[in-house]
Protein backbone atom coordinates (compact mmCIF):
# COMPACT_ATOMS: atom_id res chain seq x y z
CA UNK A 1 0.00 0.00 0.00
CA UNK A 2 1.59 3.28 -1.15
CA UNK A 3 -1.07 5.67 0.19
CA UNK A 4 -4.39 5.39 2.00
CA UNK A 5 -6.83 7.84 0.41
CA UNK A 6 -9.71 5.51 -0.56
CA UNK A 7 -10.56 1.85 -0.86
CA UNK A 8 -8.90 1.84 -4.29
CA UNK A 9 -5.50 2.09 -2.56
CA UNK A 10 -6.11 -1.22 -0.78
CA UNK A 11 -5.39 -4.44 -2.65
CA UNK A 12 -7.41 -6.64 -0.29
CA UNK A 13 -9.99 -4.55 1.64
CA UNK A 14 -11.54 -7.60 3.28
CA UNK A 15 -8.17 -8.60 4.73
CA UNK A 16 -7.56 -5.08 6.06
CA UNK A 17 -11.01 -5.06 7.67
CA UNK A 18 -10.25 -8.38 9.34
CA UNK A 19 -6.91 -7.02 10.55
CA UNK A 20 -8.81 -4.23 12.32
CA UNK A 21 -11.19 -6.78 13.89
CA UNK A 22 -8.22 -8.83 15.07
CA UNK A 23 -6.61 -5.77 16.66
CA UNK A 24 -9.88 -4.96 18.40
CA UNK A 25 -10.07 -8.48 19.81
CA UNK A 26 -6.38 -8.64 20.72
CA UNK A 27 -4.75 -5.18 20.93
CA UNK A 28 -1.10 -5.29 19.96
CA UNK A 29 1.90 -3.04 20.43
CA UNK A 30 4.98 -2.97 18.24
CA UNK A 31 8.24 -1.12 17.64
CA UNK A 32 7.86 -1.23 13.85
CA UNK A 33 7.53 2.57 13.91
CA UNK A 34 10.49 3.24 16.19
CA UNK A 35 12.51 6.24 14.98
CA UNK A 36 9.73 6.97 12.46
CA UNK A 37 7.62 10.13 12.48
CA UNK A 38 3.96 10.59 11.58
CA UNK A 39 3.01 14.11 10.53
CA UNK A 40 -0.67 15.10 10.85
CA UNK A 41 -1.87 18.18 8.98
CA UNK A 42 -5.32 19.58 9.72
CA UNK A 43 -7.15 22.15 7.64
CA UNK A 44 -10.29 21.50 9.74
CA UNK A 45 -11.19 20.56 13.33
CA UNK A 46 -10.86 17.00 14.54
CA UNK A 47 -11.33 15.04 17.74
CA UNK A 48 -11.57 11.27 17.08
CA UNK A 49 -9.46 11.29 13.91
CA UNK A 50 -6.67 13.27 15.55
CA UNK A 51 -6.54 11.42 18.85
CA UNK A 52 -7.11 7.91 17.51
CA UNK A 53 -4.43 8.31 14.84
CA UNK A 54 -1.94 9.70 17.36
CA UNK A 55 -2.69 6.81 19.74
CA UNK A 56 -2.35 4.28 16.91
CA UNK A 57 1.03 5.71 15.96
CA UNK A 58 2.21 5.51 19.57
CA UNK A 59 1.10 1.86 19.70
CA UNK A 60 3.60 1.25 16.90
CA UNK A 61 6.42 3.26 18.49
CA UNK A 62 6.10 6.29 16.20
CA UNK A 63 6.67 9.92 17.08
CA UNK A 64 3.88 12.29 16.05
CA UNK A 65 3.95 15.94 15.00
CA UNK A 66 0.75 17.93 14.37
CA UNK A 67 0.15 21.09 12.36
CA UNK A 68 -3.12 23.03 12.28
CA UNK A 69 -2.79 24.84 8.98
CA UNK A 70 -5.44 27.50 9.55
CA UNK A 71 -4.15 28.38 13.04
CA UNK A 72 -0.44 27.66 13.17
CA UNK A 73 0.80 28.17 9.63
CA UNK A 74 0.96 30.60 6.74
CA UNK A 75 -2.04 31.04 4.48
CA UNK A 76 -1.70 28.53 1.65
CA UNK A 77 -1.93 29.18 -2.10
CA UNK A 78 -3.19 26.33 -4.32
CA UNK A 79 -3.17 27.82 -7.81
CA UNK A 80 -0.15 27.17 -10.04
CA UNK A 81 1.46 30.14 -11.76
CA UNK A 82 -0.21 32.69 -9.52
CA UNK A 83 1.57 35.91 -8.57
CA UNK A 84 1.54 35.66 -4.81
CA UNK A 85 1.22 39.33 -3.97
CA UNK A 86 -2.01 38.96 -2.00
CA UNK A 87 -3.16 37.21 1.17
CA UNK A 88 -1.42 33.86 0.63
CA UNK A 89 2.18 33.49 1.80
CA UNK A 90 3.08 29.86 1.04
CA UNK A 91 2.38 27.68 -1.96
CA UNK A 92 0.99 24.21 -1.32
CA UNK A 93 3.81 22.52 -3.26
CA UNK A 94 6.43 24.18 -1.05
CA UNK A 95 4.54 23.40 2.13
CA UNK A 96 3.99 19.72 1.32
CA UNK A 97 7.57 19.17 0.16
CA UNK A 98 8.90 20.64 3.39
CA UNK A 99 6.44 18.90 5.73
CA UNK A 100 7.02 15.51 4.11
CA UNK A 101 10.78 15.93 4.54
CA UNK A 102 10.20 15.84 8.31
CA UNK A 103 7.99 12.73 8.23
CA UNK A 104 7.95 9.08 7.24
CA UNK A 105 4.16 9.05 6.80
CA UNK A 106 1.85 12.04 6.55
CA UNK A 107 -1.89 12.40 7.20
CA UNK A 108 -4.05 15.28 5.97
CA UNK A 109 -7.61 16.35 6.77
CA UNK A 110 -9.73 18.76 4.76
CA UNK A 111 -13.42 19.30 4.05
CA UNK A 112 -15.55 20.22 1.06
CA UNK A 113 -16.42 23.87 0.48
CA UNK A 114 -19.91 22.84 -0.77
CA UNK A 115 -19.71 25.75 -3.22
CA UNK A 116 -18.48 24.08 -6.41
CA UNK A 117 -19.11 20.36 -6.87
CA UNK A 118 -16.58 19.94 -9.65
CA UNK A 119 -13.84 21.57 -7.60
CA UNK A 120 -14.66 19.63 -4.43
CA UNK A 121 -14.74 16.32 -6.27
CA UNK A 122 -11.33 17.08 -7.78
CA UNK A 123 -9.99 16.80 -4.22
CA UNK A 124 -7.65 19.76 -4.57
CA UNK A 125 -6.07 19.54 -1.10
CA UNK A 126 -5.59 15.77 -0.98
CA UNK A 127 -4.39 15.58 -4.58
CA UNK A 128 -1.70 18.19 -3.92
CA UNK A 129 -0.48 16.34 -0.86
CA UNK A 130 -0.19 13.06 -2.76
CA UNK A 131 1.47 14.80 -5.73
CA UNK A 132 4.14 16.68 -3.80
CA UNK A 133 4.74 14.43 -0.78
CA UNK A 134 7.88 12.31 -0.69
CA UNK A 135 6.23 9.90 1.79
CA UNK A 136 2.95 7.93 1.96
CA UNK A 137 -0.19 10.00 2.56
CA UNK A 138 -3.19 9.00 4.67
CA UNK A 139 -6.51 10.75 4.15
CA UNK A 140 -7.89 11.81 7.54
CA UNK A 141 -11.03 12.88 5.61
CA UNK A 142 -11.18 14.76 2.36
CA UNK A 143 -13.78 16.71 0.44
CA UNK A 144 -15.55 13.57 -0.78
CA UNK A 145 -14.32 10.55 1.24
CA UNK A 146 -13.39 9.46 4.78
CA UNK A 147 -11.66 6.08 4.35
CA UNK A 148 -10.42 5.71 7.94
CA UNK A 149 -13.97 6.14 9.21
CA UNK A 150 -15.36 3.66 6.69
CA UNK A 151 -12.69 1.07 7.44
CA UNK A 152 -13.69 1.42 11.09
CA UNK A 153 -17.37 1.10 10.25
CA UNK A 154 -16.91 -2.06 8.20
CA UNK A 155 -14.81 -3.59 10.98
CA UNK A 156 -17.44 -2.64 13.59
CA UNK A 157 -20.15 -4.37 11.56
CA UNK A 158 -17.96 -7.39 10.79
CA UNK A 159 -17.08 -7.85 14.48
CA UNK A 160 -20.76 -8.41 15.26
CA UNK A 161 -20.59 -11.78 13.46
CA UNK A 162 -24.14 -11.36 12.13
CA UNK A 163 -24.46 -13.35 8.91
CA UNK A 164 -25.25 -11.07 5.96
CA UNK A 165 -26.74 -8.24 8.03
CA UNK A 166 -29.10 -5.64 6.63
CA UNK A 167 -27.38 -2.27 6.98
CA UNK A 168 -29.26 0.99 6.46
CA UNK A 169 -27.39 4.22 5.81
CA UNK A 170 -29.99 6.76 6.83
CA UNK A 171 -29.97 10.50 6.23
CA UNK A 172 -30.83 12.44 9.38
CA UNK A 173 -31.45 16.13 10.09
CA UNK A 174 -28.73 18.66 10.89
CA UNK A 175 -28.80 22.46 11.30
CA UNK A 176 -25.88 22.90 8.87
CA UNK A 177 -25.15 21.79 5.33
CA UNK A 178 -22.65 18.93 5.54
CA UNK A 179 -20.48 17.20 2.92
CA UNK A 180 -21.19 13.77 1.46
CA UNK A 181 -17.75 12.39 2.42
CA UNK A 182 -18.69 9.96 5.20
CA UNK A 183 -21.73 8.66 3.33
CA UNK A 184 -19.88 8.32 0.01
CA UNK A 185 -17.08 6.43 1.70
CA UNK A 186 -19.43 4.17 3.66
CA UNK A 187 -21.10 3.05 0.45
CA UNK A 188 -17.77 2.72 -1.36
CA UNK A 189 -16.49 0.31 1.31
CA UNK A 190 -19.73 -1.63 1.86
CA UNK A 191 -19.14 -4.18 -0.96
CA UNK A 192 -16.08 -5.36 1.00
CA UNK A 193 -18.38 -7.01 3.54
CA UNK A 194 -21.19 -9.50 2.98
CA UNK A 195 -24.21 -7.32 3.75
CA UNK A 196 -27.46 -6.06 2.30
CA UNK A 197 -27.03 -2.29 2.16
CA UNK A 198 -29.85 0.22 1.75
CA UNK A 199 -29.55 4.00 1.55
CA UNK A 200 -32.52 5.91 2.99
CA UNK A 201 -32.84 9.63 2.28
CA UNK A 202 -35.46 12.26 1.46
CA UNK A 203 -36.03 13.17 -2.16
CA UNK A 204 -33.38 15.65 -3.29
CA UNK A 205 -30.67 14.09 -1.13
CA UNK A 206 -29.69 11.19 -3.41
CA UNK A 207 -25.94 10.56 -3.44
CA UNK A 208 -23.74 10.30 -6.53
CA UNK A 209 -24.32 7.28 -8.77
CA UNK A 210 -20.59 6.62 -8.43
CA UNK A 211 -21.26 5.42 -4.87
CA UNK A 212 -24.86 4.16 -4.98
CA UNK A 213 -24.47 1.84 -7.98
CA UNK A 214 -25.98 -1.52 -7.06
CA UNK A 215 -27.35 -0.18 -3.76
CA UNK A 216 -31.06 0.37 -3.19
CA UNK A 217 -32.05 3.95 -2.37
CA UNK A 218 -35.36 4.42 -0.55
CA UNK A 219 -37.23 7.61 0.32
CA UNK A 220 -39.36 6.05 3.07
CA UNK A 221 -37.28 5.82 6.24
CA UNK A 222 -39.67 3.57 8.14
CA UNK A 223 -39.91 1.13 5.25
CA UNK A 224 -36.12 1.06 4.90
CA UNK A 225 -35.71 0.30 8.63
CA UNK A 226 -37.79 -2.88 8.47
CA UNK A 227 -35.73 -5.90 9.60
CA UNK A 228 -32.49 -3.89 9.66
CA UNK A 229 -29.58 -5.14 11.78
CA UNK A 230 -27.63 -1.86 11.71
CA UNK A 231 -28.76 1.74 11.34
CA UNK A 232 -25.96 4.09 10.35
CA UNK A 233 -27.12 7.71 10.66
CA UNK A 234 -25.49 10.60 8.84
CA UNK A 235 -26.53 13.94 7.47
CA UNK A 236 -25.39 15.19 4.07
CA UNK A 237 -26.36 18.02 1.77
CA UNK A 238 -27.68 17.64 -1.76
CA UNK A 239 -25.38 16.27 -4.45
CA UNK A 240 -27.51 17.27 -7.46
CA UNK A 241 -28.28 20.77 -6.10
CA UNK A 242 -24.79 20.83 -4.70
CA UNK A 243 -24.51 21.97 -1.11
CA UNK A 244 -28.20 22.84 -0.86
CA UNK A 245 -30.50 21.58 1.88
CA UNK A 246 -33.91 21.06 0.27
CA UNK A 247 -36.89 21.23 2.63
CA UNK A 248 -37.88 17.90 4.18
CA UNK A 249 -41.48 17.48 5.21
CA UNK A 250 -41.30 14.31 7.33
CA UNK A 251 -39.33 13.99 10.56
CA UNK A 252 -36.16 11.97 9.88
CA UNK A 253 -34.79 12.13 13.43
CA UNK A 254 -34.02 8.58 14.57
CA UNK A 255 -36.09 7.66 17.61
CA UNK A 256 -36.75 4.63 19.78
CA UNK A 257 -40.02 4.14 17.92
CA UNK A 258 -38.23 3.97 14.58
CA UNK A 259 -35.57 1.63 15.94
CA UNK A 260 -38.42 -0.67 17.07
CA UNK A 261 -39.17 -1.28 13.38
CA UNK A 262 -35.79 -2.98 12.98
CA UNK A 263 -34.42 -6.40 13.86
CA UNK A 264 -33.17 -5.07 17.20
CA UNK A 265 -30.69 -3.03 15.16
CA UNK A 266 -27.50 -1.51 16.49
CA UNK A 267 -27.26 2.25 15.99
CA UNK A 268 -24.06 3.70 14.53
CA UNK A 269 -22.80 7.23 13.92
CA UNK A 270 -19.33 8.62 13.23
CA UNK A 271 -19.65 11.40 15.87
CA UNK A 272 -19.91 14.21 16.77
CA UNK A 273 -23.68 13.86 16.88
CA UNK A 274 -26.35 16.50 17.46
CA UNK A 275 -28.43 14.90 20.18
CA UNK A 276 -32.20 15.01 19.68
CA UNK A 277 -31.64 16.31 16.16
CA UNK A 278 -29.92 13.42 14.41
CA UNK A 279 -31.11 10.86 16.97
CA UNK A 280 -32.79 10.91 20.35
CA UNK A 281 -30.88 10.50 23.61
CA UNK A 282 -32.06 6.92 24.30
CA UNK A 283 -31.02 5.78 20.82
CA UNK A 284 -27.53 7.24 21.22
CA UNK A 285 -27.08 6.05 24.80
CA UNK A 286 -27.79 2.44 23.81
CA UNK A 287 -25.71 2.32 20.65
CA UNK A 288 -22.35 1.36 19.19
CA UNK A 289 -21.05 4.93 18.83
CA UNK A 290 -18.42 4.71 21.58
CA UNK A 291 -17.26 1.29 20.43
CA UNK A 292 -17.05 2.73 16.92
CA UNK A 293 -14.93 5.61 18.18
CA UNK A 294 -12.56 3.23 19.97
CA UNK A 295 -12.28 1.14 16.81
CA UNK A 296 -10.89 4.21 15.04
CA UNK A 297 -7.64 3.53 16.91
CA UNK A 298 -7.41 -0.01 15.56
CA UNK A 299 -8.26 1.07 12.02
CA UNK A 300 -5.54 3.71 12.04
CA UNK A 301 -3.06 1.25 13.55
CA UNK A 302 -3.76 -1.33 10.83
CA UNK A 303 -3.27 1.27 8.08
CA UNK A 304 -0.07 2.62 9.63
CA UNK A 305 1.35 -0.86 10.09
CA UNK A 306 0.74 -1.73 6.44
CA UNK A 307 2.33 1.50 5.26
CA UNK A 308 5.33 1.03 7.56
CA UNK A 309 5.85 -2.51 6.28
CA UNK A 310 5.99 -1.18 2.71
CA UNK A 311 8.44 1.67 3.39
Amino acid sequence: MKHFTSITDVEHPDALIQQVVNLKEQPQFSNIGKHKTLGLVFFNPSLRTRLSTQKAAQNLGMDVIVLNINKDSWKVEFEDGTVMNGATQEHIKDAVKVISSYCDIMGVRSFATLEDREEDYKERVLTNFVQYSSVPVISLESATLHPLQSLTDMATITASAIQRPKVVLSWAPHPKALPQAVSNSFLQWSPAIDAEVVCACPEGYELSDAFTGGITTMHNQEEAFADADFIYAKNWSSYDSYGATPAVEKDWTITVEKMALTNDARFMHCLPIRRNVVASDPVIDHSLVYQQAKNREYAAQAVLQNLLEDL
